[in-house]
Formats: structure tokens, sequence, C-alpha cells
């Protein structure tokens, strides 16, 4: 099989960062082109909400910890792997 060019390199490095980005294990913030902030690096898909919707999930933060150790007998961890 012959070598491939650089132009057919060029090509393919184009296409994998259309792709989106590189599972990092590290999340990563990025403004959608309708106004949104979506966390990228959570699951499969970004998560994306609105400026005001972060902010109300924010206020919340305390609230939702305690939710969270409240039913973490419930919970289920996502499976690493």
């Amino acid at each position: 099989m012959a070598e491939p060019t650089y132009e057919e390199l060029k090509a393919r490095l184009a296409e994998l960062e259309k792709q989106g980005p590189k599972r990092t294990g590290s999340l990563e913030f990025r403004i959608g082109e309708k106004g949104g902030v979506s966390v990228y690096g959570l699951g499969r898909f970004p998560v994306t909400l609105y400026y005001e919707q972060w902010i109300r999930l924010l206020d919340l933060a305390d609230k939702l910890r305690e939710f969270l150790e409240d039913n973490k007998a419930k919970l289920k961890p996502k499976d690493q792997g």
C-alpha cells in the first residue's frame, strides 16, 4: 500500500478535527452557534444549556449536592470503561 500524500494527510486531519473534541477525561466548555454553553467530556453527548439555565443550576449547587448525598444508595455509578 502506498504512503498517503501530504494533501491526503492534511484532508484526513481536517476530517478528524471536525469530529469534535478528543476524549482526554477533562471537561471542555464551548459556546454553540445558538449561544448556548456546552460542556463536553461528561458523556457521549455534550450537555448544553443557555446562560440563565446555567446560573439557575449553579445557584442550586448546594441543594443538588445534598440531594445526591441523600439518595446515594439509590444511584448507580457510571461504568468506567
